[in-house]
């Protein structure tokens, strides 16, 4: 073949210009492949975990749910089945912020409240033999801030809700980051200059008929440092992503955790309802004043509807001592995932010292022949020691790969 655009030698080759497309295309899936390979046990780590994560949480949501409609159940029968749907709105809200919709914790909190009280007043402050009106029913939700039949407690359960939910929220949002930013460096899009270093370096040599000689070191990390020069650029950022992600997980832990905070809302709405018992008298006066008489229509209160034993298989597993296990679950996997802090930094070394290059010492290619030994100088990582690089002509960042960047450094920021 004289019309080879990479290949060529001196010496007779047994190639043509077609093998030579052929041999292109394989180089790139061989380099694919193993940094797929290469990066396979930490996206599974990751992954792994954000699923588990995901189903803690879960489960932490409708084991508070469960207390909390338990009790209504135990101890405000006649008003638990209205009380229950307006408890499954409000741990639907809590699911929907946590994975990551924006709802606001303070309006989901107060909203709660709001339609509490309507039928608070109907069954505990206030009861009559039949029902209040819907319009009045309407007329106390918008009244209930002003009144504050519950004191200080929304306030309070808007403050924990905010400080446990969100750090929760960010840890799941920068795992599944994570995930993104190992597929995008998975599937990196290879320049022709580097296509074409590749095609030289692995399968130029089977043209001359020399199938088993592999790469010499300082050669392949020439021309692996230049392809991947621009995931190198990940590195200080992947780092600094890590040990945030290693700051949040502290945070996630004690008074302010998302276990306490769920797990004890339901006491929090007992103390509200208690509140708003002992002050019935005041606030049956603020009531006339702002929407005058109780106007009231046929009775209709179904007993409770919310059936305890459904979830308690599940969620007895899921004791109090979980918070323990989920502390534990969290320090392990960021000692696993610090172990791969120099991931991006060191790639190019870990393909070519692993996988691709010779054994020190042995007779090894260099793009040209078989020799004794690679003589040009062996450039550093990232794009500036690339202009040194005598096998890849490196010509600035990937797009692709500059956004990956900007998605760590927001979510460190986060």
């Amino acid at each position: 073949g004289v019309d080879l655009q990479v290949c060529t030698s001196k010496n007779p080759t047994c190639c043509t210009r077609k093998m030579e497309e052929r041999y292109q295309t394989a180089a790139k899936q061989d380099i694919q492949q193993v940094l797929q390979t290469s990066s396979a046990t930490l996206k599974f780590l990751i992954s792994h975990n954000a699923a588990a994560f995901q189903e803690t949480f879960e489960m932490l949501i409708r084991l508070a749910e469960n207390y909390t409609s338990t009790l209504f159940c135990d101890t405000y029968r006649t008003m638990a089945a209205e009380a229950t749907v307006h408890v499954q709105e409000f741990f639907t809200d809590v699911g929907l912020f946590l994975f990551g919709t924006d709802v606001s914790t303070e309006e989901f909190v107060n909203r709660f409240f709001d339609t509490l009280f309507p039928v608070v007043y109907n069954h505990v402050i206030n009861p009559g033999p039949t029902d209040i009106s819907l319009e009045y029913a309407e007329c106390l939700r918008v009244a209930r801030r002003d009144i504050k039949p519950f004191g200080n407690i929304p306030k309070k359960a808007i403050g924990q809700m905010g400080r446990s939910l969100l750090p929760s929220r960010t840890f799941l949002q920068a795992l599944n980051l994570g995930i993104e930013v190992i597929n995008t460096t998975d599937h990196l899009h290879f320049s022709k200059a580097c296509s074409r270093a590749l095609l030289r370096m692995q399968y130029c040599p089977h043209c001359q008929g020399l199938t088993l000689s592999k790469p010499c070191l300082g050669y392949c990390l020439n021309t692996i440092r230049g392809c991947l020069a621009d995931i190198a650029e990940v590195d200080l950022h992947w780092r600094g992503y890590i040990q945030s992600l290693e700051e949040l997980s502290g945070a996630l832990s004690g008074a302010h955790s998302i276990e306490h905070v769920l797990l004890n809302f339901h006491s929090l709405v007992r103390d509200a309802l208690v509140q708003a018992r002992i002050n019935g008298a005041e606030l049956s006066e603020q009531v006339n004043k702002i929407c005058g008489p109780p106007v009231r229509k046929p009775k209709q209160s179904p007993g409770c509807s919310f059936d305890q034993n459904k979830d308690n298989q599940g969620l007895k597993m899921f004791s109090r001592d979980s918070e323990e296990t989920f502390a534990n679950r969290r320090k392990e996997f960021i000692s696993h995932l610090r172990l791969y802090r120099a991931f991006y930094g060191g790639l190019a070394d870990q393909l070519c010292r692993n996988e691709l290059a010779a054994t020190d010492g042995l007779p090894c290619w260099n793009g040209e022949d078989v020799v004794r030994s690679y003589t040009h100088r062996v450039v550093g990582s990232g794009i500036k020691a690339q202009s040194a690089n005598p096998e890849v002509q490196v010509k600035g960042t990937d797009p692709v790969i500059s956004q990956i960047i900007d998605k760590l450094k927001h979510v460190i920021q986060v």
